[in-house]
């Protein structure tokens, strides 16, 4: 909801100081619920690593439109992984981390990337920023949303899942969910 709030009050802004901007604002926020809503209505397990990506980068989109210059991004995922079994909304909630507790609050903002590979028969997912780093900025979350995603992993995989997550030099976090590397039922 904070999210949808503050992106919708960027497009009522915008009506009244650059309504092409807002327009095209508009447009992507649609295209980011057509992504999202299926996603939240199923109850599946497991979805694609693809269909994750394709959720998180409408979400950047929409950001890049708020953000604007504070932000650029980077996703290399290999379209062979795509496929990948992966859990769903772990990947959107990473992002969305990185964005609130890491770039949003740095005034210049920063890079954030997202990477997949396969690694000893292991898919692994990593979103890196170099944001503000641990504790600089104090939390407003209540860090269950980290908690939840261990949770989640540990059901789904027991300790074949894992989060990682790690400070990066000279400031930023990288968070790393691995899971066993499969193809995602069809």
């Amino acid at each position: 909801p904070h999210f949808l709030f503050n992106t919708l009050a960027s497009v009522e802004h915008l009506i009244e100081t650059n309504p092409p901007r807002a327009s095209a604002m508009q447009r992507t926020l649609i295209q980011y619920l057509r992504a999202v809503l299926p996603q939240m209505r199923d109850n599946n397990l497991v979805t694609n690593l693809g269909r994750e990506v394709d959720m998180v980068k409408s979400y950047l989109d929409l950001l890049k439109m708020r953000m604007e210059e504070r932000l650029t991004v980077e996703l290399r995922v290999p379209e062979g992984l795509r496929s990948a079994a992966f859990p769903p909304m772990m990947l959107q909630s990473m992002v969305e981390n990185a964005i609130k507790h890491g770039l949003e609050c740095k005034p210049e903002g920063g890079h954030l990337a997202v990477s997949a590979e396969v690694v000893d028969s292991r898919l692994r997912v990593t979103v890196a920023d170099d944001g503000v780093g641990f504790g600089v900025v104090p939390s407003k979350g209540t860090g269950l949303g980290l908690s939840n995603i261990r949770e989640r992993l540990k059901l789904l995989h027991g300790d074949g899942g894992q989060l990682h997550i790690a400070a990066t030099s000279p400031s930023g976090v990288i968070a790393t969910i691995e899971v066993p590397y499969q193809l995602a039922p069809k």
